[in-house]
């Protein structure tokens, strides 16, 4: 019986073979280079023979052929359905339609959720400002030393300033401090999104004593008549890094009421849908986040003027802002 059952798959193979084999080859073909480099001849004979094997397949589950031959078809088949059925687009479109359109338009969706990611920030920087402002002491609460770079209130007023003019970073320290700054941001801003779907509180913490820490920092410097010489060292590149950590927020926010309020969906397929934009937020931030390294490793150690610095970090930041309000209109979401 094992015997009749080789010779009825052998013939059944023989007969189809060479069918196979051009499916084989045009799948091939079509996983190389796409099915946009295709004439219009092969795109037909895909399309033909992917249903003349999914037909030998079907068959040969009928009759119960080999093991080997029914991998070899199944496998055929899922290949030349992907060719045939998936969507055709490449990486590149698929970045380049993420930011012209998905991403800004995802950001015009969830602009409430965005706002209250800054508001949480700004509420951190002001509450940080009032209380070190009463007491100095507050600032070894906000500030791990780690972050602070040696910065407190024992401070001299001429340290304060070196490091912000110092144009020999790598002679003091700033150049690691800056990484060590940007590697801080990038985690918080992961957590902030990360976090946001218990309940939202985790987010709105976190970021809102990111904001204290930012506050305090603010503060010791404007008691020390500092204030405009830190914010144009920090806005250089801190417009676009804080704003990433905010809009992190924001997609975390919005994960978090999706399991709060559901409304009348279930809590699985509320999450599902407000995933597609607070993912979006997220690679927002990634990208903001890059940016902001690449001002603060070079932009800010390399512009020392401090109208300059302002210049760049805001101007960057209406660029941002261009984006988000702009991009995508007139283009389906």
């Amino acid at each position: 019986m094992e015997r009749v059952d080789l010779m009825r798959s052998a013939r059944f193979r023989a007969e189809r073979e060479a069918d196979w084999r051009r499916l084989e080859e045009l799948v091939t073909r079509a996983e190389r280079r796409g099915m946009q480099a295709m004439g219009y001849a092969e795109a037909r004979d895909l399309a033909a023979s992917y249903r003349q094997a999914t037909t030998s397949l079907a068959i040969a589950r009928e009759i119960s052929l080999d093991r080997a031959l029914l991998d070899y078809l199944e496998a055929l088949t899922a290949r030349a359905y992907l060719s045939v059925y998936a969507p055709q687009e490449r990486v590149g479109g698929i970045v380049w339609r993420f930011l012209t359109a998905t991403a800004p338009q995802a950001m015009r969706r969830s602009w409430f959720f965005v706002l209250l990611g800054f508001l949480c920030m700004g509420l951190g920087v002001l509450v940080g400002y009032l209380l070190y402002l009463e007491n100095p002491a507050w600032y070894y609460v906000f500030m791990p030393p780690s972050l602070g770079d040696g910065r407190g209130p024992d401070s001299t007023t001429e340290y304060l300033r070196s490091i912000i003019y110092d144009a020999d970073p790598d002679a003091s320290g700033l150049g690691a401090f800056a990484t060590f700054l940007f590697s801080h941001n990038t985690r918080i801003a992961i957590f902030v999104f990360g976090l946001g779907v218990f309940a939202c509180a985790p987010a709105i913490l976190l970021t809102f004593y990111n904001g204290l820490s930012l506050g305090a920092f603010l503060a010791l410097h404007v008691e020390r008549g500092l204030g405009w010489d830190l914010g144009g060292w920090l806005s250089i590149h801190g417009v676009t890094e804080i704003s990433a950590i905010c809009i992190a927020c924001g997609g975390g926010l919005q994960l978090g009421a999706a399991v709060l309020f559901p409304g009348q969906r279930t809590r699985k397929d509320a999450l599902r849908l407000a995933g597609h934009d607070a993912v979006k937020l997220a690679l927002v931030a990634s990208v903001m986040l890059i940016v902001a390294a690449m001002l603060e490793g070079f932009g800010r150690q390399l512009v020392q003027d401090m109208t300059t610095r302002y210049t760049i970090g805001w101007c960057v930041g209406a660029l941002w802002l261009a984006w988000f309000a702009l991009g995508g209109r007139g283009r389906s979401a």
